[in-house]
């Protein structure tokens, strides 16, 4: 091969010579050119004195691998490996425009901006700058459509959500100003309804108590005329005694028969001794005596001889004075130090619900869930039998157990600690709603 020629080769792609198992000495050229887009020749179009209609066939496209770029002055239609380009004759108003994609084609339509007919579809200039400053033009103003419709439709999407919010929190306020309605409307009623009834209490009281007070009226000014009589008469010996009147002898004698004023004194009254504020037939003393015996058991089992006592004070070997450790650290925010306090606390003496409940708490804390179901449960477990001393603390063992629980998803489980709690106090209503919200999760209607 010629020299020059070789040089042109070496300009377009990179040559490698070789021995060729056909021509040894052949020089082996390899050349990887990009493909060229097809350009596509076979569309049509016509046009009116508005509007101008091209058709482009697909060759087979499917609808996603299409893509159209339409601008004023330049529409491009391309569906690898083939490529449409029109150099617009005249500019056209682009926002009317449209395009349609099925049947095998692509049918544009765009609008003119003078009605008039075109000679050509397309400009007659070859210039290659000249096309190429149409296309950049219009990839340019394509770009920034784009950008303007994504502009315009998230600020339309932003504005769609203030509305929606605005809406919500109208109908909200609208809801809470018709209950408020409904609360002052109510309390009004039972406001004056109170008020009419205390009014008719009062009527009916002095209803009762006004002829009490004319009959205490009346025997008091008997009471008087009987004894200006008796006065009279023991002042002179010729002074004729005035004769007494039927209605005076009828007072004296309704006074004679008046029972004598009851006699003051104290009534002795004495209570059965008892340890439970409940009432004797409300308790069941079997139990609760079984329950003291075991606080005072666990009170004196108390295990002294733990080696990491040895170099505390004599007053600090004791499982309350490390149990009030353990509660400041857990108010202070030191879960570690209050675990370790209680976990002491429970090697002296391991039958003190108290220390395993509160341990549970800073397992919580700590997100240490089996550790704190395992001492949740040890702890109802030593708060037996159940009796009414025990009550709030078993309703504490039970909500950490469940919490615990529910924290690792087991809300089946949750559930029967959270309604256990309710069933020893049913009056809380913290308890009520967190175990209806354990509900929702579980038949899937919680938010």
């Amino acid at each position: 091969m010629p020299a020059v020629a070789m040089v042109l080769l070496d300009a377009v792609c990179p040559a490698q010579w070789g021995k060729s198992p056909e021509a040894p000495g052949s020089l082996q050229v390899s050349c990887s050119l990009p493909k060229m887009p097809l350009l596509v020749t076979d569309y049509s179009w016509t046009q009116t004195d508005s509007t101008v209609y091209i058709s482009v066939p697909l060759k087979g496209a499917t609808v996603g691998k299409v893509d159209i770029i339409s601008t004023d002055e330049y529409i491009k239609v391309h569906y690898p490996p083939y490529l449409f380009e029109a150099f617009l004759f005249e500019p056209v108003d682009d926002a009317r425009s449209t395009a349609r994609v099925g049947d095998g084609a692509a049918l544009i339509s765009v609008q003119k901006k003078t009605n008039k007919l075109w000679d050509h579809l397309m400009l007659s200039t070859n210039d290659k700058e000249t096309k190429k400053g149409i296309r950049e033009r219009a990839l340019l103003k394509y770009q920034e459509k784009l950008s303007s419709e994504s502009k315009s439709n998230a600020e339309k999407k932003h504005a769609e959500k203030k509305y929606a919010l605005e809406t919500m929190m109208k109908l909200e306020q609208e809801e809470r100003d018709s209950i408020q309605k409904m609360k002052d409307t109510e309390r009004e009623k039972t406001s004056a309804e109170l008020a009419a009834w205390q009014l008719r209490q009062k009527d009916k009281l002095e209803e009762e108590t006004q002829p009490k007070l004319q009959s205490q009226r009346e025997n008091r000014s008997t009471v008087q005329v009987v004894a200006k009589q008796e006065k009279g008469c023991s002042g002179g010996g010729k002074v004729k005694p005035k004769p007494k009147s039927k209605g005076a002898e009828n007072s004296k004698k309704n006074q004679a028969d008046l029972p004598a004023p009851r006699t003051v004194g104290n009534i002795q009254v004495s209570f059965t001794p008892r340890v439970f504020p409940t009432a004797l037939r409300e308790s069941r003393v079997q139990e609760e005596e079984e329950w003291l015996q075991k606080q005072a058991e666990a009170r004196r089992a108390v295990h002294a001889d733990v080696e990491e006592l040895n170099d505390l004070k004599e007053e600090q070997r004791n499982p309350d004075w490390l149990k009030d450790k353990g509660d400041k650290c857990f108010a202070a925010g030191d879960y570690l130090g209050a675990v370790n306090a209680y976990s002491l606390a429970i090697r002296l003496n391991r039958k003190i619900p108290a220390l395993y409940s509160n341990r549970a708490a800073c397992h919580l804390k700590l997100r240490n869930l089996h550790k704190a179901i395992e001492d949740s449960s040890q702890a109802l477990d030593l708060l037996t039998p159940p009796v009414a001393a025990n009550e709030a603390a078993r309703v504490r063992a039970h909500v950490r157990r469940g919490s615990a629980f529910c924290q690792l998803q087991l809300y089946a489980e949750g559930l029967q600690d959270y309604q256990a709690a309710l069933k020893i106090d049913p009056h809380s209503e913290t308890l009520q709603a967190d175990t209806q919200r354990i509900r929702d999760i579980i038949q899937g209607t919680a938010d």
